[in-house]
């Protein structure tokens, strides 16, 4: 998104503000730089335009694309396991693709075939099908993709040409929304993970679930509440995410797997990737949309909790929830969202730093393995795949908004050009079944036009995202931050009123999330300097100290410094 004006219109957020803000020679833009960002647009513009249309020629109006046989698959539903022979005669495909490309559309400026896209869905999608589909995908995927075109539909800056758009799209959005209820009809709140959008949930249906499945719903409900006024929706999403919250354990850690109707957690090994990678998204998301401070103080514990027994130096592995000691060494592709939230959070220095871990896998690859072994240096034996995934793309384009430094332009560049050699074919662009032998897979997901694309695209053009201010959904669908939908209304951000942290020892001895306020505007001139989202400062600059109080909280790693027998404030007790 745009940052700066995001974040100039959100005082209450984290301000993620360049360098340009204080020196403005820094703004100006290199020609060559900006010769090299138009000429890459183009080509991502034809990356997507080839696997748009092969997916509409070969897979429409079904799911998904296979693209080395030119086939489809409808992967959304357990149907994909079916044979074309033997699927419901009621069901003739959901289009996923196409409704994950709407947006994608309108940012690349064709408006034309976001057009004939709307009108095609309006006419022919249908939900009474009996169809068992996975709740959080079918969620992040269809419903955030309806919500987000219905706005863009809406928007007299995207005015379709024909003029008959009645809301379809959102009446749409609110059948389906309906048929995810029964799902929440549990005794703990939270849903299941499975719902078949014609019968509801079965009597054999599987109480298993991730925290992603049931923590990662609000934004699009929510939206889909603000815009038919009925609350049902947004009041079961947040009803899961506060019981959720409240079977975290006493270090503010939560599992990965659980049991939806008796709240038991399954599987209490945790971290930032897969089963619980955009519960952490969503918290902080939900908060800039719509100004609930239960959302802050849920992302404010969660985030320090995960600085404090995830990290260690640019990487998080995973640990146990209850003790928050090590259990896997281990990188996962969807780790690599982690340093795009945090430039929301504005700890830039840290995002940079984990960032460019993951760009050094991606180049020793040439894409990056679905999971890598920190403590072997080694590929999973069994997760060799890349399945085209977004994430490093996603943080790549947080990074270059905030810095503007043309570094991810190259690393952008580097991406385009690895999965041009690599996963391009002549019927789209294939999944990467093994990262060691460069393998394909017959698969094209919808999150490659969705998210991939889009993202690359607005690294080298963010035109669709000026004056405008846009959170993304963890499925790249943009919503807006409208201030009818704020709980709390923000601040108007402007030079003259910036916020800068007091001298006085009450406040000094705070943090910069604590005080909701971007590290970069604590300048040296104010006698010390926040690194971190997390860090407070030792109370005496020479850190020597009486007690443990007058120590403060380590910005790398957001554990709390003690008082040595000398005197000294330190990370002794972690030594």
């Amino acid at each position: 998104m745009a940052l700066r004006g995001f974040f100039g219109a959100l005082l209450m957020m984290f301000l993620v503000i360049s360098p340009a803000v204080f020196d403005q020679s820094v703004a100006v833009p290199d020609s060559r730089w900006e010769a090299k960002r138009r000429l890459l647009k183009e080509k991502v513009r034809r990356m997507f335009y080839h696997a748009y249309d092969n997916y509409m020629t070969h897979a429409f109006p079904h799911d998904e694309l296979k693209p080395l046989t030119k086939t489809f698959t409808d992967s959304l539903s357990e149907l994909g396991n079916l044979k074309l022979e033997h699927l419901p005669q009621d069901y003739n495909g959901s289009a996923l693709t196409l409704i994950e490309s709407l947006s994608s559309l309108i940012i690349l400026g064709n408006n034309t075939e976001f057009e004939k896209a709307v009108f095609w869905l309006s006419e022919n999608l249908k939900f009474d099908v009996d169809a068992r589909i996975n709740l959080f995908e079918c969620n992040i995927r269809v419903l955030g993709g309806l919500v987000s075109a219905h706005i863009l539909a809406t928007d007299s800056t995207n005015r379709l040409v024909q003029g008959s758009y009645e809301n379809q799209l959102l009446f749409l959005a609110k059948d389906l929304g309906e048929r995810f209820l029964p799902a929440f009809d549990t005794p703990t709140g939270l849903p299941y993970a499975w719902v078949n959008l014609k019968h509801g949930v079965t009597a054999d249906e599987t109480t298993e679930t991730s925290t992603s499945g049931c923590g990662s719903l609000i934004l699009e409900m929510g939206t889909l509440s603000r815009l038919t006024g009925d609350p049902r929706f947004e009041s079961a999403a947040l009803r899961a995410l506060r019981k959720l919250w409240s079977m975290r354990s006493s270090l503010n850690l939560l599992g990965t797997t659980l049991d939806v109707e008796t709240g038991e957690w399954i599987e209490y090994s945790s971290g930032i990737g897969a089963g619980v990678d955009s519960f952490y998204e969503y918290l902080f998301k939900a908060y800039i949309l719509f100004g609930k401070e239960d959302y802050w103080r849920m992302f404010h514990s969660a985030y320090l909790a995960v600085q404090k027994y995830f990290r260690h130096g640019p990487w998080y592995h995973e640990a146990d929830m209850r003790t928050g000691k090590a259990t896997y060494w281990q990188l996962t592709s969807l780790q690599a969202f982690w340093p795009g939230l945090q430039v929301l959070v504005g700890d830039v220095a840290a995002a940079n730093s984990t960032h460019r871990e993951f760009v050094h896998v991606w180049k020793k690859f040439g894409v990056i393995p679905e999971r890598y072994l920190l403590d072997h240096q080694m590929v999973h034996p069994t997760e060799k795949y890349y399945p085209l995934r977004p994430e490093l793309a996603e943080s790549t384009f947080y990074l270059y908004q905030a810095t503007k430094d043309p570094w991810y332009i190259e690393v952008g560049e580097s991406m385009v050009n690895s999965l041009n050699l690599y996963t391009k074919v002549d019927g789209g662009f294939a999944s990467v079944r093994d990262v060691t032998t460069m393998q394909l897979e017959d698969h094209q997901h919808s999150f490659f036009l969705a998210e991939t694309c889009k993202y690359l695209y607005l690294l080298f053009d963010d035109q669709f995202l000026v004056n405008q201010n846009y959170v993304f959904t963890t499925e790249g669908h943009p919503l807006p931050v409208i201030r009818d939908w704020q709980e709390r209304l923000p601040e108007t951000f402007i030079p003259t009123n910036w916020t800068f942290v007091k001298t006085d020892k009450q406040t000094r001895r705070a943090s910069a999330m604590s005080l909701q306020l971007c590290p970069a505007l604590s300048t040296p001139s104010h006698g010390w300097r926040m690194e971190s989202a997390c860090h407070i400062p030792d109370a005496r600059d020479n850190h020597r100290c009486l007690t443990d109080e007058d120590c403060g909280i380590d910005s790398s790693t957001c554990r709390r410094r003690s008082c040595s027998m000398a005197g000294y404030c330190g990370l002794w007790l972690s030594l």
